[in-house]
């Protein structure tokens, strides 16, 4: 008598082709699609609420600029310094506050909210992501709102001023340029994710008062660094200022005519500050949902 082995089940033809046909996607690659997404929700709020965010980004660049670069000179008293036109020392500074400033408060804003108001970071920590990319889209979603800032201010104080006091504007090293755009805004970001984290909900204004305030009226925007040579205290002592270095950042590639710190210095306080403040945010970041 001969025995029948049952056959082993087979699996489909289609569905053994795909098997075959494909590769286990990598953890990175899984993590673009919902990173994507929340960065797309962003933009999509964002382009809803354009002109809100062209008068909360342009409106005081374009009072300071009128009131400086186009009233006072018409009325005789215009501002040199160093015999450079004021308005090609303030159009570097002003991008860099902004781009700074936006970036910063933006994400550290954003934070304080979801953490305490609204709790709607809850929902965000329910997408396919470890904690530490969630904080990561975080700090890019800043560098991108920083940079959409810095867009909107460079029009302004490029093109408001009085006659004979147009901006000398002239890009000469365009890698310079580019790691200035990247860097600078998400340092800012970074410094916010940090803040936003720490910060106790109460004490919001403080962020105004001892944060965006001093480093925007410190941070080289209206003036270049070698100018406060005459003053060494506060020269060395603004040098804790992200927007300092920002400032000095894009007044070396917008006016390298105007004296300037040096590249490599500028550079690389930016770089190390970045990879600390990354670091420091992001562990602040982890711990703080976690708890």
């Amino acid at each position: 008598m001969t025995t029948v082995q049952p056959l082993a089940p087979q699996p489909p033809a289609d569905l053994a082709k795909t098997f075959r046909g494909s590769r286990v996607p990598h953890r990175t690659r899984q993590m673009v699609r919902p990173f994507w997404a929340l960065t797309a929700r962003e933009l999509y709020i964002l382009r809803c609420h354009v002109p809100s965010f062209l008068l909360q980004t342009g409106t005081q660049p374009l009072l300071f600029t009128l009131v400086f670069v186009y009233v006072m000179p018409s009325i005789g008293g215009g501002m040199r310094v160093g015999g450079t036109s004021f308005s090609s020392i303030l159009l570097p500074g002003m991008v860099a506050n902004a781009t700074v400033v936006n970036s910063l408060v933006g994400v550290s804003m954003s934070m304080i909210r979801e953490l305490s108001y609204n709790r709607s970071i809850e929902d965000r920590m329910l997408a396919p992501l470890p904690l530490w990319a969630l904080g990561v889209q975080k700090i890019t979603w800043g560098a991108l709102n920083g940079l959409f800032s810095g867009a909107v201010v460079f029009p302004i104080v490029y093109l408001v001023h009085a006659r004979n006091q147009a901006p000398q504007v002239h890009v000469g090293n365009w890698p310079l340029f580019l790691a200035c755009i990247v860097l600078v805004p998400l340092l800012a970001a970074s410094i916010g994710l940090f803040i936003g984290t720490i910060l106790d909900p109460r004490q919001i204004n403080l962020l105004i008062n001892l944060v965006v305030v001093p480093a925007t009226l410190l941070g080289c925007v209206y003036y270049p660094w070698a100018a406060l040579r005459s003053i060494p205290a506060i020269q060395y002592l603004v040098l804790i200022d992200p927007v300092v270095y920002a400032s000095e950042a894009l007044r070396t590639v917008f006016t390298p005519s105007v004296p300037h710190m040096p590249v490599t210095i500028v550079l690389g306080v930016i770089t190390a500050a970045l990879a600390g403040f990354l670091y420091l945010s992001l562990r602040a970041f982890q711990r703080r949902l976690i708890d």
